[in-house]
This record gives structure tokens, C-alpha cells and sequence, in this order.
């Protein structure tokens, strides 16, 4: 687990301090902190690891939200990253229209709804699908309900 405490003076950061912990570690962490919140002008944020999470062919970066297909890079919207780790995320489950607009959107879906996503869906399915053997990347459209993200097990068990 990683943290960062700013010492923020007048909007400009004049000391940075970053401690780096492991689980064994927690009170020594929770002294510092508690003497650090005495001080109004220090300023806590904190950042949790995210592993880089892997398919077959296809690694998912979410600390800097890039997504690289045997190392190579692979440019994606912002709904298309977000819709891409949803599915990832839910593999193997049917997840609705609703569902996947209320996530990838974070709002209640209205007007044409389905025709938006089934764009993305589209266009990842053309960044993506066609960069990885057939069956390594399948979004299966379930129909009048949503989509479900698959893996071929083949593929799997190649990498």
C-alpha cells in the first residue's frame, strides 16, 4: 500500500512525504497519521495498488488506465476503458443495458440507451477482438437483455 502526505503551503506543495507499507506496519502508520491530522496545513491522500489485471493476450493497467495487448498499447475512450474493465470485472455473467449504463455512464440511462453501448461494444470489439485469436475476446450480445464478456477456456489454458 502506498501513501502520499503533502505539505501544502498557499496551493504549493513545499515537502512531500511518501511512506510505503506493508500489513505488519499498520500502527507505526497510524501514529504518523494521527500526529500529521494535528497540523491542518498537511494534506493526506492516499493510493491503493492496483494489480495489473490479465487476460490472454491482453493486460488491463488500472493505475494509469491503459490497456496493452502483447505490449503493444492499445488507444481506448475513456467509455470504452471503463466498459472494457466491466465486463472483465463481471466474465461469464450476463450484465443488462441497464446494468452496464448506470456503470459505464454513472447515471440512469435514458433515450437510446442499448444503441450507445452496442457502439462502444463495437468499437472495442474492433480495437480488441481483432488483435487476439478468435475466441480470446468474445462479447456475446444476449439479446433484448445485454451482453456477456467470455473467454475461451483454449486460450486460457495457452497462455
Amino acid at each position: 500500500m502506498l501513501w502520499y502526505v503533502l505539505n501544502g503551503g498557499g496551493g504549493n506543495i513545499s515537502r512531500v512525504l511518501i511512506i510505503e507499507s506493508n500489513e505488519g506496519s499498520h500502527s507505526i502508520i497510524d501514529e504518523i497519521i494521527k500526529t500529521l491530522k494535528k497540523h491542518p496545513e498537511f494534506e493526506l491522500l492516499w493510493l491503493k495498488h492496483e494489480p495489473v489485471l490479465s487476460l490472454p493476450g491482453l493486460e488491463i493497467d488500472p493505475a494509469h488506465r491503459k490497456v496493452y495487448c502483447d505490449k503493444l498499447e492499445i488507444n481506448l475512450t475513456a467509455k470504452e476503458y471503463n466498459l472494457l474493465c466491466l465486463f472483465v470485472a463481471n466474465k461469464g455473467r450476463v450484465l443488462t443495458y441497464d446494468q452496464i449504463y448506470r456503470k459505464v455512464w454513472e447515471e440512469e440511462a435514458f433515450g437510446n440507451a442499448n444503441n450507445a453501448i452496442a457502439c462502444h461494444v463495437h468499437n472495442l470489439r474492433e480495437k480488441i477482438g481483432r488483435l487476439l485469436p478468435e475466441g480470446c475476446f468474445v462479447i456475446r450480445c444476449v439479446r433484448e437483455v445485454g451482453y456477456c464478456f467470455e473467454t475461451d477456456s483454449e486460450c486460457i489454458a495457452a497462455t
